[in-house]
């Protein structure tokens, strides 16, 4: 089985002692070293959750386009294998930005083996500007719990459009709306650091909430 390293993905061993750990992939345009996934990280460790980034193969190689999904999911899955090994335990949460956190409900719609949970930072409900192209099939075949984080202003489907999707999954689904938060989870003004702190709380809230006891 390839290790952390070989794989060049990142760990960000909690701080204090770990309550869980986390696999968090990237959006689209930035890999595992964009400003957003390092804090993320880095947020989430110093609140007691050990977290472990990586970057899908066409980032590794350079290369603009995203693979298919399934290459993705593979991908995935193999940092997945690799953290257990590291962590000491095959139970993980699984997560992501825009396209990595589409890519963790994937792997929540196939039944991933140890599977606890699933952290969506900007769910890419649709294209912008195209609801009628909707990225929702296989979202009612989760069972574990989800955690939606989506800013009030995302272009790629807000709130209000996730809402009536949500209603349609059996999971124990919980949706933390971001004042003002674009798909990047920014907002204007003073507002920003005490934003993005209140999405690392919900994100360890729900973490530990969903953690065997």
């Amino acid at each position: 089985m390839a290790s952390l390293d070989g794989l060049g993905a990142v760990a960000y061993p909690a701080e204090g002692g770990a309550a869980a750990v986390l696999v968090l992939a990237h959006g689209a345009g930035g890999g595992q070293k964009h400003p957003f996934m390092v804090a993320t990280a880095k947020g989430l460790a110093a609140r007691r959750i050990s977290v472990v980034t990586f970057d899908f193969p066409y980032m590794r190689e350079r290369r603009h386009m995203p693979d298919k999904a399934p290459v993705l999911e593979a991908a995935f899955r193999e940092v997945i294998d690799a953290t257990r090994t590291w962590s000491g335990t095959a139970q993980a949460f699984i997560g992501g930005k825009s396209m990595g956190g589409r890519m963790a409900t994937h792997l929540g719609a196939q039944d991933l083996d140890g599977l606890l949970g699933i952290v969506a930072l900007g769910y890419p409900l649709h294209p912008p500007g195209r609801p009628d192209k909707p990225r929702t099939e296989h979202l009612p075949s989760i069972r574990v719990p989800l955690l939606i984080v989506q800013g009030e202003r995302d272009t790629f489907g807000t709130p209000d459009e996730l809402r009536p999707v949500i209603a349609t999954m059996t999971a124990n689904t919980t949706l933390h709306v971001v004042a003002g938060g674009d798909h990047s989870l920014a907002v204007r003004g003073r507002q920003k650091d005490q934003s993005f702190a209140g999405v690392l709380d919900a994100v360890a809230s729900f973490i530990r909430a969903n953690q065997p006891t």
